[in-house]
């Protein structure tokens, strides 16, 4: 896998903890980007919860889908479950992975904090899978 880009709404939970998790995954060797199509800022759940587990995302920055050189992607990962997800124009393989976007919880701090810790989980469940899916081995394709 060369390059993958986490697409949702607001780039500001979801594509965040994804980009974070995939950089830490993958580490220099793939190009890992994050982008939505309204972008806002990084939801402070979002980095709090990702520190929890070592990863610091603290410095990202909520980019917008039209930011991106579609030329230099290779993978790109939707996470929208209820809403409308960005379009993006390049000739990439498409996944989607539909989470709830946990800055849409209802609750206490705690609860919101664990909706944010679930879709942390399930997403770095998915790039095991992903990963495994990407070896470039003999009679595997490459991602």
């Amino acid at each position: 896998m060369k390059s993958i880009l986490f697409l949702c709404v607001a780039n500001s939970a979801r594509s965040q903890m994804a980009e974070g998790l995939a950089r830490a995954r993958f580490g220099s060797g793939v190009l890992v980007e994050s982008a939505g199509s309204q972008p806002s800022r990084v939801n402070p759940l979002a980095v709090a919860v990702m520190a929890e587990i070592g990863i610091d995302i603290a410095g990202h920055e909520s980019t917008g889908v039209d930011a991106v050189d579609p030329g230099r992607v290779g993978t790109v990962v939707t996470l929208c479950a209820d809403e409308v997800c960005p379009a993006f124009l390049g000739a990439a393989r498409r996944l989607h992975w539909p989470l709830p976007d946990p800055a849409g919880a209802a609750g206490g701090e705690e609860e919101r904090r664990q909706r944010f810790r679930e879709v942390r989980d399930e997403i770095a469940r998915r790039l095991e899978t992903l990963a495994a899916a990407s070896d470039d081995s003999p009679g595997r394709g490459a991602v």
